[in-house]
């Protein structure tokens, strides 16, 4: 551990036990998010983006069990705590946007209600008058106009952006360190998304908290994050920062990513490359690489043992056999 790291992920292992078999959504992960940092996860759906978010914040749902591993914060071990102490600490500490707002906000409360009921309790001894002054600050921050108004009003009579604020708002009331933000603009228009973005952008440098921005739009990483961590089938195959992500990618899955992308400076006509091949089979995976039945310069190996960890310079390593930006005697670790 690392007193200089707000969160360490260390080898964390997920898995769903449905009637069919084991899917072992995240398979070993590790990374460390420092103070003030904004860390982006990205990978298309079912990599184990939110599996292992909601895992950290302690609310992985049944059949989802945390198979091993661990998490510090500051250095305290989150899996050691207690559930009331976890409640606790989840919001106050650590938070969470989910989503879709309508399902998170509760139809039958007004905006105030909510956000005055999750101030009051992390902060029992807080009377009425200042859990609404708080509330009216927070819809203020996030750029809500006419505040005392939203106070009064239920989430059906709020468009799908001024939902997503108060979600928003709602995440920092208690000032928490950390904020996990998953796909917090997937169901918004693009108008929205960019004034949301901007929005975040914006709270994140008054406020110095970290974020762990959980999505599969690469063009949202490239706005908001510093470091990209990418996942595939349960797995982070590449990490760095988002110069390294986008301008020296190793990883075959990552550059398949970004030659999906359309670009601006692509010739009028030019057509995007897709990522050959089908989903991993996550209820029967290959022992070796995941992406390695989709991967074009898949070796024998890559099918049957999982690839070492390859540090390209400084913090940009990936998990690879042959990664493309270094020649394989360059490699971190060989086959056992």
């Amino acid at each position: 551990m690392s007193a200089e790291k707000l969160l360490e992920v260390r080898d964390l292992r997920v898995s769903f036990f449905t009637p069919v078999g084991e899917v072992k959504a995240v398979g070993g992960i590790s990374y460390n998010l420092n103070y003030g940092e904004v860390m982006g996860i990205v990978g298309e759906s079912g990599s184990g983006k939110s599996v292992e978010a909601y895992s950290i914040m302690g609310i992985l749902e049944s059949p989802g069990r945390v198979m091993g591993g661990s998490v510090f914060f500051e250095g305290q071990d989150l899996f050691a705590l207690g559930p009331r102490v976890m409640e606790k600490f989840r919001g106050s500490r650590m938070s969470m946007i989910f989503q879709n707002p309508m399902e998170s906000l509760n139809p039958v409360y007004t905006i105030g209600n909510q956000l005055m009921g999750v101030f009051r309790q992390h902060n029992p001894s807080a009377a009425a008058a200042k859990a609404r002054e708080r509330a009216l600050e927070m819809l203020r921050l996030v750029g809500i106009t006419n505040p005392e108004r939203r106070m009064k009003q239920y989430p059906h009579e709020l468009s799908g952006g001024m939902r997503q604020r108060v979600m928003i708002a709602m995440g920092l009331i208690c000032e928490p360190q950390l904020l996990f933000a998953d796909e917090p603009t997937t169901a918004l228009d693009v108008t929205i998304q960019a004034q949301i973005l901007e929005l975040m952008k914006s709270i994140q440098e008054k406020t110095r908290m970290a974020i762990i921005f959980i999505t599969h739009n690469l063009a949202v990483i490239a706005e908001i994050c510093d470091t990209v961590s990418v996942m595939y089938g349960g797995y982070i195959v590449e990490q760095g920062t988002v110069e390294d992500i986008f301008y020296r990618s190793a990883h075959p899955y990552t550059q398949g990513l970004l030659r999906s992308m359309p670009r601006l400076d692509e010739a009028p006509g030019e057509r995007l490359i897709p990522i050959e091949g089908s989903p991993i089979n996550m209820l029967e995976p290959n022992p070796g690489c995941p992406f390695a039945p989709r991967c074009n310069r898949c070796m024998k190996i890559c099918l049957t043992r999982f690839p070492p960890q390859s540090i390209i310079h400084e913090n940009h390593r990936i998990y690879c056999w042959l990664p493309a930006a270094m020649p394989a005697a360059q490699l971190k670790g060989s086959p056992p």
